[in-house]
């Protein structure tokens, strides 16, 4: 059986061998922004995952752009330090590229890490000034957030720039924008958070003016055989929010300006019902691809091989971005290329628990020996 999952995908220079991506997945582990030995736990796991690409969890450009105190970030040499002893150490076992997601939360920064209980820090707790487009609030009760003028705009561009330079010194594959889920890029583009009526609100053109700008001075620094992609909203499941034609728009400027592939969630923008079931995001990750020519990755609770086959296969989506089931099962890969019949790679050391009914075959599992 020839599965279109564990096809290959190529990206600029860089060559996935499978459409599998363990999204970027907030450990909240983090301590000033720098990682430490559960990111080495984390990260060791899911590279001998069997997957096509990892791509690490939402890492703050500034420490202000935290979703929480204890996220990942990348704005000081601290942070590049720890994070390079992470990678130094994972990726000779590792059987897939490495790329990253950078971020900033604006508006939604300054909460509490799951587990610690709903809603924004107070200032006892260390709250910061959040930043936004506009000072509209998230939602009630949430703080009102300062409004980026050009000089703040400005120094955001440079803080992604400055963290995309160190993701390449730090040998990183590929680099992702963060742009959905209500976040400072995120609520750029939504009529839901922009109340600006200068260049940079009202319009939808207006709107995608500055997460454009974001885009364009990273893909300037980062280097030009490296894919770049971004992640931003399909829908904001609001009736006087981003729809699928802001999406389209979207990605057809992105893609005059050099990116490589899409990334298409939705929701985040406002508080919102969303149906969640398996897939519910993919049709805006098709939408987009059947009208933009670039490369679409779907995320949302997809978990079933055979669903994540049906969506390549019937070219709903080039790749699927899998993160909750992979947090359930980090070999999830694996157990998705015995269902679908698909050759897959393993370390040595766990060649015995290759399958499921605990007998590989030969002819489907290719050892992986360390560097």
């Amino acid at each position: 059986m020839s599965s279109r999952l564990f096809s290959p995908l190529q990206l600029r220079s860089l060559t996935l061998p499978n459409r599998i991506v363990i999204s970027p997945m907030c450990q909240y582990s983090a301590v000033e922004g720098n990682a430490n030995d559960w990111h080495l736990l984390h990260f060791g796991q899911y590279a001998v995952s069997g997957a096509g690409l990892f791509i690490i969890e939402a890492t703050a450009v500034e420490p202000e752009g935290r979703i929480t105190p204890e996220c990942l970030g990348l704005w000081n040499d601290e942070n590049e330090a720890a994070l390079r002893r992470v990678l130094d150490t994972v990726r000779p076992f590792a059987s897939m590229p490495f790329g990253i997601q950078l971020g900033h939360a604006g508006r939604k920064a300054s909460v509490r890490r799951p587990g610690l209980g709903r809603g924004s820090l107070t200032p006892e707790e260390g709250a910061w000034q959040t930043k936004g487009p506009s000072t509209r609030p998230y939602g009630p009760g949430w703080p009102i957030p300062q409004a980026l003028d050009r000089a703040g705009m400005q120094r955001v561009i440079q803080a992604f720039v400055r963290a995309a330079q160190r993701a390449d010194r730090l040998g990183l594959d590929l680099l992702e924008i963060h742009a959905a889920h209500g976040y400072l890029l995120s609520s750029f583009l939504s009529p839901l958070a922009n109340d600006r009526t200068d260049e940079y609100g009202g319009s939808q053109i207006n709107r995608m003016r500055f997460p454009l700008e974001v885009f364009a001075a990273v893909r300037e620094v980062w280097p030009h055989h490296k894919p770049m992609g971004v992640r931003f909203n399909g829908s904001d499941w609001n009736d006087a929010g981003l729809t699928l034609q802001d999406g389209i728009a979207f990605a057809n400027e992105l893609k005059r300006g050099g990116c490589d592939y899409v990334d298409i969630s939705s929701g985040g923008n406002a508080p919102s019902r969303i149906p969640l079931r398996p897939g519910y995001q993919v049709p805006f990750a098709t939408g987009i691809k059947q009208a933009v020519d670039i490369t679409t990755m779907c995320v949302g609770l997809i978990r079933d091989p055979h669903h994540a086959e049906a969506i390549v296969a019937n070219q709903e989506a080039d790749l699927v971005g899998i993160g909750r089931g992979m947090l359930n099962n980090p070999r999830w890969a694996w157990h998705a290329a015995e269902a679908l019949g698909a050759p897959f790679e393993v370390p040595h050391q766990y060649l015995r628990g290759a399958t499921s009914e605990g007998v590989p075959s030969q002819d489907m599992v290719m050892v992986k020996d360390p560097v």
